[in-house]
């Protein structure tokens, strides 16, 4: 149709279609919007939604659209509904694209002139997104709500992402210090919090309303009359929005008053600010309790880079940098999400370890589903957009519409290739996604689709291909007036590239047809060896542009085509788009089906990711034992960075051993093993192989990490009262099957306060069966070993090298861990030594410290008494172990209970004799 000079050029990242949210311009973080009858003055800084029933008489009690009509796809109690409404001159509903927005006028604080509202608003007039895009941005709304009285701790969320129809909902106990709630929260990035006006009333912010904005300082916050949560209300709405597949959620919640009260907020808002309606039995419902993952807190997060940089936020050096391969947007969200919320059901890890050791073990399996899965979209926007309906019929929404009708014939007809990839596979998940992939509506609907829609139509990247597969999408002979609007706009095309081959000859100018979102047909030339006539362009040519050699312009001939070419357009997709809506009305009750592609795409490409990391490095598969045990473990962020060797350790934590104290000098590699261990356990509890020769875990339920001495200035924190504020919140929280990584503790005040903090600390965190990895600089803490038998001592090895020249000593990092405490004394002076300090200040340290040393480092040497009860204890829990956990033959059975005899006979020997103890030879 097009002439083979055609080019497609200019705004390719525009063009790309781009579906979701409409970003708009934010207001001030933590500006408090509150949703109150509109009885304030004009001055004030609060926007409220009201009862309708203002005093000026501007309080409107339903949002008008520019169409004048609302479709109604869920009922709701309109007569005590509200709208986002302030006094007589401080607000107005403005429209673009039929979506009414809050305007701010200069009556609100900090905001001279109109300001649009600080949330973005789902705009239904954009067009869809390039798959390559992943979550740009946030784009999730969350309410939140707590009890009051003797329910306070109870909390209920309800969270809806504007660009996936999944409304999450949650309720749990919190502490007081609300860990959890901020925990989530940061998982989920929100866009604006809701929350209820009493929580923020008159300046007098609940703990949870002042914790939640003292974190998310940049997201909007909004107050919402508290006879909006609803319980009653959430359910109704519940009922009327869930899809059937997901229908047993509501007996999940018919008891989470608080959590169904969010959702109700949720929704009403929604629908009255956001201007999003879903249709009936359109949305995914899922309920999250607390208990179903391992909860990292964000600060751990954050220490452990789990999926930002610290250094450099768009550094890829990151856990989930180096396990993100994947192909879909929805395989990445879904691996971030693990990632913070990591797995503590061993037989759901563990089906997903048989799963990517099937995908290493078949070749075929593994490209072939990589190739398959490479071709989705983001099938959670598409559903999205798919299950709203529009509120009005602008050009804009039939050419959106058009290009989703575009967008799921293309993701149904990728649905028979992945069910032929998985037809002979193996594993439990594959199978059960393989069965659910038989799904005959997946097949009703593409053939429905048929019926309408080009079989050689396809979602193609790149505005050009997108607009001529719109145009033609519809089948021929459906609509008349249609296929005559079709050749008219073919005519237009043919005579614009007769017009600029026309021009061509003219001028003699090599010149051919371009297209760009923005310009829509333009002339390009480009100069090679072709000389101007007088040196420069002839004056009918218009709108130039320059780059390097090319020439881009246009000319008014060219121009008036462009208009009667948009003006075909229109009518072509005005009448594709009535088409389109009877095609989708007849598919609507089955367009569920999608929930479950895109949970079987988003979880495939996410195991596919993990299998493709260990293709790239060495890893084995990790077992699941009441012991954490690591052979020649290594950093798997540290060994992905150009040019670093990493060294590996062993690593062996057990009930019998489960505080280990780590010594060591400066930069000897303490702080990188600690949050190796880490990493590892949150590899193995996301169901991905492991950085070793070897691996075992104990499933954590809560992992918690104490790094860093930074002052907080936000919070006017003190290194030393963010380190007693950090390891305040690991005693009030940690279980007996915790994970805690403690890296230099009591450094911010004075030596004896310091050791005995970390002493105290120590002795409370040893009484527990959490396991424990504690680095420090304190030596004296070592001798916690000899008082009870469940501490030991590791350090990081160093060695000396003197300089055959000059006889001067230098200090070599080996990174290596070794049993025992550190040897090393005065270490900070060594690397004082490396720094420009003037020698004699170094000297005279030196004396110093070693005076002070000798003083406060006496020698403690625990008594043999001692040494025999750990040698018995150090028996009995190993035994148990055994008992436990052993999977060995009776021939290695028997030589591992004579080693452990050995090694027993040793230690009672290595602590010398006693009267009161007899041993019998056996």
């Amino acid at each position: 149709m097009f002439s083979s000079s055609t080019d497609e050029v200019g705004d390719t990242p525009e063009c790309r279609e781009t579906w979701g949210v409409s970003p708009m311009d934010r207001s001030e973080p933590n500006e408090t919007t509150s949703y109150c009858p509109p009885s304030t003055s004009s001055s004030s800084s609060h926007q409220s939604l009201g009862e309708g029933s203002s005093s000026s008489g501007h309080g409107l009690s339903l949002p008008r659209m520019a169409s004048g009509q609302l479709h109604h796809s869920y009922t709701l109690d309109r007569t005590s509904s509200s709208l986002l409404a302030t006094t007589s001159d401080s607000s107005s509903l403005r429209s673009r694209g039929g979506t009414p927005k809050l305007r701010r006028t200069s009556g609100s604080v900090g905001a001279p002139g109109t300001h649009p509202a600080r949330t973005p608003l789902t705009d239904h007039t954009v067009t869809s997104c390039s798959s390559a895009t992943s979550t740009c941005g946030a784009s999730v709304i969350v309410a939140v709500v707590e009890g009051r009285g003797l329910a306070r701790g109870e909390i209920g969320i309800a969270s809806l992402n504007l660009k996936c129809p999944e409304l999450i909902l949650s309720q749990f106990a919190d502490t007081g210090a609300y860990a959890k709630v901020i925990t989530k929260m940061h998982i989920l990035v929100p866009l604006e919090i809701l929350m209820p006006d009493t929580a923020s009333e008159k300046g007098k912010g609940t703990k949870l309303f002042n914790l939640i904005t003292e974190n998310f300082p940049g997201v909007a916050f909004t107050a919402i009359q508290r006879k909006y949560f609803n319980e009653r209300k959430g359910l109704e709405y519940i009922q009327q929005l869930c899809a059937p597949e997901f229908g047993t959620v509501i007996m999940e919640v018919q008891t989470k008053y608080y959590c169904l009260a969010a959702a109700a907020a949720l929704l009403k808002y929604l629908e009255f600010i956001q201007n999003s309606v879903y249709a009936a039995k359109s949305l995914k419902v899922t309920f999250k309790g607390s208990e179903q993952t391992a909860m990292i807190d964000s600060a751990s997060a954050t220490n452990l880079e789990l999926v930002v940089n610290n250094r450099d936020h768009r550094s890829e050096h990151t856990l989930l940098g180096v396990l993100n391969h994947t192909k879909t947007p929805g395989g990445a969200r879904r691996l971030r999400s693990n990632i913070l919320e990591p797995l503590v059901d061993v037989d759901t890890i563990n089906i997903r370890l048989d799963t990517i050791q099937e995908l290493l073990q078949d070749e075929e399996l593994f490209f072939g589903l990589k190739n398959a899965i490479g071709h989705f979209l983001d099938i959670d926007q598409l559903l999205s957009v798919l299950v709203q309906i529009p509120k009005q019929e602008t050009i804009q929404v039939a050419e959106a519409k058009i290009t989703h009708v575009i967008q799921l014939k293309h993701t149904l007809d990728l649905v028979p290739r992945l069910r032929l990839v998985l037809k002979n596979c193996k594993t439990a998940l594959l199978k059960a996604y393989s069965t659910s992939l038989e799904d005959n509506r997946f097949d009703m609907i593409l053939a429905q689709i048929k019926t309408v829609i080009n079989e050689d139509t396809t979602y193609l990247k790149g505005s050009l291909n997108m607009r001529t597969q719109k145009c033609y999408a519809v089948r021929p002979n459906i609509n008349e007036f249609l296929d005559i609007a079709r050749r008219a706009y073919t005519e237009i095309v043919d005579d614009i590239a007769g017009l600029v081959n026309q021009t061509g000859e003219k001028y003699g100018l090599p010149m051919r047809t371009s297209f760009s979102t923005a310009r829509g047909f333009f002339i390009q030339m480009k100069l090679e060896g072709v000389v101007l006539p007088e040196g420069k362009l002839p004056p009918e040519f218009i709108k130039v542009t320059k780059h390097k050699n090319n020439y881009g312009f246009t000319i008014a001939d060219l121009m008036k085509m462009n208009d009667r070419c948009d003006e075909a357009l229109r009518e072509i997709f005005h009448m594709s788009y009535v088409v389109t809506c009877q095609l989708l009305s007849t598919v609507h009750e089955h367009i569920h089906c999608l929930y479950k592609l895109s949970d079987a795409v988003s979880m495939l490409d996410m195991l596919l990711s993990l299998a493709n990391a260990c293709t790239i490095s060495d890893y084995v598969r990790p077992e699941f034992t009441d012991t954490l045990a690591i052979k020649q473990g290594r950093h798997p962020i540290l060994e992905r960075i150009v040019g670093q060797q990493s060294v590996s350790n062993n690593s062996y934590i057990s009930e019998g051993s489960n505080f280990v104290i780590i010594t060591g000098p400066n930069m000897s590699g303490k702080s990188t093993y600690l949050k190796q261990v880490a990493l590892c356990q949150i590899m193995a509890q996301i169901g991905s192989f492991v950085p070793a020769e070897y691996a075992s875990f104990r499933v954590a339920d809560q992992i918690f990490t104490r790094i860093g001495v930074d002052d907080d200035f936000e919070t006017n924190s003190s290194t030393f009262m963010l380190e007693m504020k950090e390891i305040a919140y690991i005693i009030h929280n940690v279980s007996d099957r915790s994970l805690i990584i403690i890296d230099e503790l009591g450094r911010g005040t004075s030596a004896e306060e310091g050791i005995g903090i970390c002493h105290t600390v120590c002795e409370f965190l040893l009484s527990l069966k959490a396991f424990t990895l504690f680095a420090t600089h304190y030596l004296e803490l070592c001798h916690l070993e000899s008082l009870y038998p469940n501490v030991e001592n590791q350090h990081m090895e160093v060695q000396h090298t003197r300089s055959g020249d000059t006889g001067a000593e230098s200090v070599v990092y080996t990174y290596l861990l070794n049993r025992g405490c550190s040897e090393e004394r005065h270490y900070g002076l060594r690397a004082a030594e490396m720094t420009a300090l003037p020698s004699n200040i170094i000297q005279e340290a030196k004396i110093i410290a070693s005076k002070v040393s000798q003083q406060l480092l006496a020698k403690h040497h625990s008594d043999p008494e001692t040494q025999r009860q750990r040698a018995v204890y150090h028996l009995a829990t190993r035994l148990m172990q055994t008992a436990r956990n052993s999977r060995l033959d009776p021939e290695s059975l028997r030589m591992y209970l004579k080693g452990l005899k050995k090694q027993y006979e040793a230690e009672l020997q290595a602590a010398g004799p006693s009267e009161s103890m007899d041993t019998e030879e056996e």
